[in-house]
């Protein structure tokens, strides 16, 4: 059994303080973290390295029966201390190893901005001196370690309607009704976390969490490239040619947007802060980009074509002048 120095595997010294462990824990564990780090078998050992580690130094308590033990911990008389000091707090260790079945529902969520990730298949060393199977036997007093259950994952779709101007979820989850809030502002890929309504434990620990990606469906009328939106609009020959004010259809509304006069097709218009908001800051959004699609008048009166004709001659002999 190898002794484990859980200050060198989070890179901290033997003297940090609280915040300093849970800055680099926090740092470690979303470097290392599995669905970051697909198939990496070396991430996923580092992952369970830092979370074992923070299991530890994380509570002061044990953080202190862990400094008794000291690097000369295979010297370690454990049934004296046993009896010295009734032995070693072996509860309170929770754990969910990696992420389980998926399930298509969600529920209230919150962040992963403060996630202690938990850790699961803790090393020998540490099952020896702080619960769970394996170590000493004899006169050692040893408690069944409380481990999390389950974590599980599912994925939600959105509409962009949705994402932008925030929406509601409600749902049966075994016999429970739960109404979900979901803030405007919330785009693909954010990841979610629904503390406590996981897998239930087997041994007395807590539930496990939930984890939700966020989708966004396709729109037909706006695309997304960020907090901005890219919408197409149809504008006929003569207000590209002419320039005018056009009303168009906005998420927050319709706007006024200038067209100037001698736009070319394909032209980009920037309407500042009619964009997508920026979840957890509160008036801010982003642009939305208006790509204009100019379109040639058809069946043309016998009038209409001579006019052509004329502003032809006319556009030719400036360009020959």
């Amino acid at each position: 059994m190898q002794y484990k120095d859980y200050y060198k595997i989070l890179g901290v010294s033997r003297n940090a303080t609280q915040d300093e462990i849970k800055k680099a824990y926090r740092k470690m564990a979303v470097k290392y973290h599995p669905d970051k780090n697909p198939d990496n078998k070396n991430a996923e050992d580092k992952f369970k390295q830092v979370s074992e580690a923070y299991e530890v130094l994380r509570d002061p308590g044990k953080r202190k029966k862990y400094d008794q033990l000291g690097s000369d911990w295979d010297k370690y008389d454990y049934d004296k201390h046993t009896a010295d000091t009734g032995g070693f707090d072996q509860s309170g260790f929770g754990g969910a190893g990696g992420r389980g079945r998926s399930y298509r529902f969600e529920t209230g969520f919150e962040d992963m901005d403060d996630v202690f990730f938990g850790g699961g298949d803790f090393s020998d060393f540490f099952k020896t001196f702080f619960g769970g199977t394996g170590g000493y036997t004899g006169n050692s007093r040893q408690t069944q370690r409380k481990v999390k259950g389950q974590d599980l994952s599912t994925e939600i779709e959105l509409s962009i309607h949705e994402a932008y101007h925030g929406t509601s979820r409600t749902f049966n989850l075994d016999g429970e009704k739960i109404k979900v809030k979901i803030d405007p502002g919330t785009f693909e890929g954010k990841e979610l976390r629904i503390r406590g309504k996981g897998g239930k434990a087997s041994t007395g620990g807590e539930r496990g969490d939930i984890y939700v990606k966020v989708r966004i469906k396709p729109d037909s009328e706006y695309e997304l490239d960020g907090h901005n939106l890219i919408r197409e609009v149809s504008v006929d020959l003569y207000t590209a040619l002419l320039g005018e004010k056009i009303k168009i259809d906005t998420l927050a509304g319709r706007v006024n947007l200038n067209i100037p006069g001698g736009t070319q097709p394909g032209s980009r218009l920037r309407l500042r802060g009619k964009g997508m908001p920026v979840r957890g800051k509160q008036d801010t959004f982003g642009d939305m980009y208006v790509k204009l699609k100019v379109v040639l008048p058809k069946e043309l009166t016998g009038e209409e074509i001579k006019l052509f004709n004329r502003l032809k001659e006319i556009y030719r002999s400036k360009q020959t002048s």
